[in-house]
């Protein structure tokens, strides 16, 4: 209840400042008025930075550091070896979505960097099934944002399994539409799609599964 008390003023008013959202911002009947007090214009609260290594007892961090922190330590998902469709279907699956071309932008395993935050993370596997690189995807793929029109990233399929809503924005809840979405004039997945298109339905099924098992 505490936690829930001490965020409702940020979330409510949105006056409040972090490493992200610097500017302190007037609320409503502030704003009607002419803007922010001036007691409120500059004022030195302890989410305007914090600096992890200035001492060995740094304090209490900010509440995006504190998100940040808690993001970077998760587990991973961990896959499925049976569900859905059977271990055998999985394996198929798995070998099908390397034959016909998806790892070419969903990269199976990346190699981390080193880590002075958390050591146990340096060099070690990240089985993220993305390049985390931007491709071209022309339409109907294409980012929503006119700056980076005609392209979409790669995002993660580890933990595919478990959501909802697929593609970078969430637009679809068909996991055989997001597929065959990758496919239109100048997408970079348009010799993937083909190869996908060729399959038999048991093989499509297994891939299907495999992705879901994620």
């Amino acid at each position: 209840m505490g936690q829930t008390l001490v965020s409702v003023p940020f979330l409510v008013f949105g006056r409040l400042r972090n490493e992200l959202f610097q500017n302190e911002r007037a609320s409503p009947d502030e704003a009607q008025r002419g803007g922010l007090p001036p007691r409120c214009r500059l004022n030195p609260t302890p989410e305007d930075g914090t600096n992890i290594a200035a001492s060995p007892n740094s304090g209490v961090p900010c509440d995006v550091v504190q998100f940040a922190m808690f993001m970077r330590l998760l587990a991973p998902p961990t896959p499925s070896t049976s569900n859905p469709g059977g271990t055998q279907s999985i394996a198929n699956g798995r070998h099908v979505f390397g034959a016909i071309g998806c790892a070419m932008g969903h990269t199976p395993t990346l190699v981390t960097g080193e880590s002075k935050i958390t050591p146990g993370l340096s060099q070690v596997n990240a089985n993220l099934f993305s390049d985390l690189l931007v491709h071209r995807m022309g339409s109907p793929m294409a980012s929503r944002k006119a700056e980076l029109a005609r392209t979409s990233s790669a995002p993660p399929l580890w933990g595919l399994g478990q959501r909802i809503f697929l593609l970078h924005d969430g637009r679809t809840t068909d996991l055989l539409d997001a597929i065959q979405e990758h496919a239109s004039q100048g997408s970079e997945a348009n010799g993937v799609i083909p190869n996908f298109s060729r399959l038999n339905s048991q093989q499509q099924q297994h891939l299907l599964n495999f992705l879901r098992s994620l």
